[in-house]
């Protein structure tokens, strides 16, 4: 139970600024859209050390999540560019 409720650093700001914009002009999202993003430890066989996980929800409430296997300042471009076909268009 020791460490049980540490609390991890925020990712950096910058980082998490430069990633919603690159999700924002993949989807084309507007201003009633939202994206959060959080930065998870695994612990579990088989899964990453640390996951950024990006949930965009949509003004009619569709809601997606995107999933990269690193710290949200270790995503890069290309890994967003790459998700084109898997998200909804405009």
């Amino acid at each position: 139970m020791l460490g049980l409720f540490n609390r991890r650093p925020r990712p950096d700001a910058e980082a998490v600024a430069r990633l919603k914009a690159w999700i924002s002009d993949l989807m084309s999202l507007g201003d009633r859209d939202h994206i959060a993003i959080a930065e998870l430890a695994c612990h579990e066989p088989g899964c990453p050390d640390l996951e950024t996980v990006v949930t965009v929800t949509l003004a009619d409430r569709r809601r997606f999540v995107l999933r990269f296997p690193s710290s949200v300042a270790e995503v890069t471009e290309a890994q967003v560019q790459s998700l084109k076909s898997s998200v909804p268009a405009p």
